[in-house]
């Protein structure tokens, strides 16, 4: 399971996108596209600062992650034949392990056991300590 997430996170492409104004991050977005400068004209603030900043006052800026997209498959036939012997029988006797008996079999179910007429430990003083 965890390798299979492993391989899974490796191989998504993650952007995170960021809008400045005025270098003040105004807003940032990792899914949908972040906004522009509409903010700009409603803050007075901004304006005045982006008056008189060197940079210029709208900016975006996108940071990408190029997840791994060449993920190499293997086929069965690339194997050699001994490789594909093993495989097989390795994979049909891993498989066979785990089948369970359609019930329960007790190989003494029908054995009556003999009626007890003396108790021979006592009668032979044999005694487990």
């Amino acid at each position: 399971m965890t390798l299979a997430l492993l391989v899974f996170g490796t191989s998504i492409t993650y952007a995170v996108e960021m809008h400045f104004c005025a270098e003040n991050l105004v807003d940032f977005s990792f899914f949908n596209n972040s906004s522009n400068c509409a903010e700009l004209d409603s803050n007075e603030e901004l304006i005045e600062i982006c008056a008189v900043s060197e940079v210029p006052c709208c900016n975006s800026e996108q940071v990408v992650i190029e997840g791994q997209d060449t993920l190499v498959k293997s086929n069965f036939e690339d194997l050699t034949y001994n490789q594909q012997l093993f495989l097989t029988s390795f994979g049909y006797s891993f498989i066979n392990l785990f089948e369970g008996l359609e019930r329960n079999v007790v190989p003494f179910a029908s054995y009556i056991p003999p009626l007890l007429v003396r108790d021979i430990l006592i009668l032979d003083q044999t005694f487990l300590i």
